[in-house]
This record gives structure tokens, C-alpha cells and sequence, in this order.
């Protein structure tokens, strides 16, 4: 059974407060929920130092926080909007829009692949519309699958 990069139970059409490390945990939160990752806490410190690194976030209001955790048991994408915006270090401010990549620690270069599909599909205004304006969890997720999925 392969499992679904992303499912409505990981989109968050709204995303509670401004800090990123709220939001992130938030997001995290879900895919532990969702059977995703088995230690909350290992996952959240393997993003912080992934996020120590370099900032996560993207011109035109994109944050993508991503790591490989040993924590991660198969590759994930959490996906929320947040209309306060939420600093990720972009240049030209805050994120509006954030996916949480979660990749199994041992797992290759299966995130790397999201991650650069996802690059590529956000330079394009319709796709970061639909994800804006989307109110339906399932729908969203649906259309996320299809335009990233290696």
C-alpha cells in the first residue's frame, strides 16, 4: 500500500498564530496524528536544525520547512495557510504559505524531489491562487498530489 504524500487530514486552511515554531509544531502535529511521525519532539528538533542552516522561506510569501528525521516513517507534506503571515526569513517578508516536507531519515532524495517540484510549480501565479483561495481540505490536498507527486 503506498501512502499518499499528502491527505486532508494534513491541510490546515488556517493556521493558528504568527511564530514559526507554533506553526510548525502545529503542522508537525498532524502528521503524528496521522501516524506520519512517531516522536513529535525529535521531528520538531530535526526541523529546527535544519531551519539553524538557512532560512526556509521563498520570495512571494512561501515557506517550506523541510528535514529527514529518524522520527519521519514515511515521506509526508503538511500543508497550511496562515493570512497574518509567518516570518521564515524571506527577503520580501513573511509566509503565507507553508509545507511542512517530512522525510524519513535513511529515505534518499524523495523529499529533494518535492521540494524541487514544489519550486518549480510555485513561479506559476494559478497554482499559488488555487492554494490561496481552496477552501476544501480534500480538494486542496487532491490538487497539491497531483501537481507534485514525483
Amino acid at each position: 500500500m503506498t501512502t499518499e504524500l499528502i491527505t486532508q487530514n494534513l491541510v490546515e486552511l488556517e493556521v493558528p498564530g504568527a511564530d514559526r515554531k507554533a506553526v510548525v509544531r502545529e503542522l508537525a502535529q498532524r502528521l503524528v496524528e496521522d501516524g506520519r511521525v512517531t516522536d513529535l519532539d525529535t521531528f520538531l528538533a530535526d526541523i529546527d536544525a535544519r531551519e539553524a542552516q538557512m532560512p526556509t522561506g521563498l520570495e512571494g510569501g512561501i515557506g517550506i520547512p523541510h528535514c529527514r528525521s529518524a522520527a519521519v516513517t514515511t515521506p509526508s507534506l503538511a500543508f497550511g495557510r496562515s493570512s497574518a503571515g509567518v516570518d521564515f526569513g524571506a527577503e520580501d517578508g513573511p509566509a503565507k504559505l507553508i509545507f511542512l516536507i517530512a522525510a524519513p531519515e535513511g529515505g534518499g532524495e524523495e523529499h529533494m524531489t518535492v521540494l524541487a517540484a514544489l519550486a518549480r510549480r510555485l513561479v506559476r501565479a494559478e497554482f499559488k491562487k488555487t492554494l490561496t483561495e481552496a477552501t476544501d481540505p480534500a480538494e486542496l490536498a487532491a490538487y497539491i498530489r497531483e501537481e507534485v507527486s514525483p
